[in-house]
């Protein structure tokens, strides 16, 4: 596999530089990375986050330099049948999140708090014209 890979990679470089375009010029016309498209042409998969970004980045790139996807899976066919990585998922204390509000399950408490602001107002103009109304 990683022998394909090289030669994919190596296929990759070669049409970058017929097209006369710096893997910075590439970066910014695919939006990968130019790290990434450097692994890719040297043949170092293992340097991206999953096997399902590696792919993405892949043909994202052929389709760039021109090359169409079943070309690419018949001259490279084990570079496009990577299997994913296993993940292995250690649940214990500590790992789970808690969903819901960043707050803390507390939204009522500034509704709480305006809805008194707005009672004690009320309240106060009640008890002001009251007293305004005594005076006349």
């Amino acid at each position: 596999m990683s022998d394909g890979l090289k030669k994919m990679g190596e296929t990759f470089r070669t049409k970058r530089e017929e097209m006369s375009l710096s893997l910075k010029e590439v970066e910014n016309a695919t939006s990968i990375r130019a790290l990434y498209l450097q692994a890719i042409e040297e043949g170092r998969i293992s340097h991206f986050l999953s096997t399902a970004y590696a792919l993405g980045f892949i043909r994202q790139y052929a389709n760039f330099l021109g090359y169409d996807s079943e070309r690419l899976g018949r001259e490279h066919p084990e570079v496009l049948r990577i299997q994913p990585e296993k993940q292995d998922f250690a649940y214990g204390i500590g790992t789970l999140e808690t969903r819901g509000s960043p707050h803390g399950g507390v939204r009522w408490m500034p509704n709480l708090m305006w809805g008194g602001i707005v009672v004690a107002t009320l309240v106060a103009a009640w008890y002001f014209a009251k007293f305004m109304g005594a005076f006349s």
